[in-house]
């Protein structure tokens, strides 16, 4: 069944576990941090709000058009 890479694997109890090849690992690490790079950016911006210490439509200007309320 399914390929063995470059032939490097580990096998415990039967299992036989293949290594990954360095491109997954490498891409795997950048996906990962930019997930939590993007997760620190969403916290940074909402995190107030998501934990209940503002609300949310609070210190956003009015939009209304001319200052009339509909």
């Amino acid at each position: 069944m399914g390929g063995g890479g470059d032939g490097h694997s580990t096998t415990y109890k039967g299992f036989t576990v293949h290594h990954p090849k360095r491109w997954h690992v490498v891409t795997g690490k950048g996906m990962c941090a930019m997930m939590w790079f993007w997760i620190m950016y969403r916290a940074k911006q909402d995190g107030a709000a998501l934990l209940g210490l503002r609300h949310p439509w609070e210190g956003h200007e009015d939009h209304t058009d001319g200052g009339h309320e509909h």
